[in-house]
């Protein structure tokens, strides 16, 4: 079957506005980039001594009260992303919020960040009864990767959608005219409305790409499932041969099974305790740090702690 080409328009990516905003700005957003970053805030939460970027921030951003908390601090620099800069954290906590734990039942649902798909990595994936791919456009990103990374994508997953910033949205609307991928747009008011709708497009799975995506214990399941059995041969050959092995697995449901595998790694088993002990503005980090032992404990103590000095 013949493969769909996505053609993307040619556009004139960023304007004089976007260019001065981002060489006068540099410096502060560099600043916000650092601190909202999961290995950053675990060491800010575990470790005390690990908080001078933080102090800086909170120096820049806010209003200079000492005798506030550490979540005071967090939600008045949140804030000042959400009005000046919403940055790639602020999006994919909006995903996470908005469209995962409001629409979904995580305890069924599955979500992904930076996940290697050939060339690229898909910023945010929900994975339900279906899995889809959310690639995130910031209002100082460009687009010049956009359509080497929806190929890539389609090879494994059969929805992609673009996320984008309402002043992004013309732009992006008229590169993807005629293309199934779909559209969000980050109102000004920082919530996602869906302005077209993805459609579904199973022409360019690819069982190499799946293969790649699936740990050793999941491609392994999934041979069981449909041989019974594993390929008898060295170790040195054996990754090769199982990869044999699954191109006699048709495509499609190959991708269901890496689906159906995918979904095993469930991180959140109770949704109304996350959503109780986790602040809004630190739930993509709670949800994706592997600091998991007692991580809403901390969180929480965290949160309410005075900040020093």
């Amino acid at each position: 079957m013949k493969k769909e080409k996505i053609i993307l328009k040619d556009y004139n990516y960023m304007d004089w506005r976007n260019y001065m905003a981002a060489s006068e700005n540099k410096m502060p957003n560099n600043l916000i980039n650092r601190v909202f970053t999961i290995p950053y805030i675990d060491k800010m939460i575990n470790d005390s001594k690990n908080k001078d970027t933080f102090y800086d921030c909170v120096r820049e951003y806010t209003e200079g009260r000492t005798a506030f908390t550490y979540g005071d601090a967090i939600g008045q620099l949140y804030r000042h992303m959400d009005s000046y800069y919403r940055n790639e954290y602020f999006y994919k906590n909006a995903i996470l919020n908005q469209l995962l734990l409001e629409k979904h039942d995580i305890r069924n649902s599955l979500a992904l960040t930076e996940l290697p798909i050939e060339d690229s990595k898909a910023d945010f994936v929900i994975i339900n009864g279906r899995g889809t791919v959310y690639e995130i456009k910031t209002d100082l990103d460009n687009f010049s990767r956009l359509e080497h990374q929806i190929a890539d994508y389609y090879k494994a997953f059969k929805y992609v959608n673009v996320v984008v910033g309402y002043k992004q949205y013309e732009k992006v609307k008229v590169m993807l005219e005629g293309s199934g991928v779909g559209i969000f747009v980050m109102g000004r008011n920082g919530k996602l409305m869906c302005r077209k709708v993805a459609k579904c497009n199973d022409k360019d799975l690819c069982h190499e790409t799946i293969f790649r995506i699936l740990r050793k214990n999941e491609f392994e399941s999934i041979l069981y499932k449909h041989f019974g059995k594993l390929p008898e041969v060295n170790s040195f050959l054996y990754y090769r041969e199982c990869r044999k092995w699954v191109s006699d697995i048709n495509v499609k449901t190959f991708q269901k099974n890496m689906l159906e595998c995918l979904k095993k790694r469930i991180k959140i088993t109770d949704e109304k305790t996350f959503e109780e002990k986790i602040p809004y503005e630190l739930r993509f980090y709670a949800y994706f740090t592997k600091q998991k032992k007692n991580q809403y404990q901390i969180i929480n103590e965290f949160w309410n702690n005075k900040m020093e000095g």
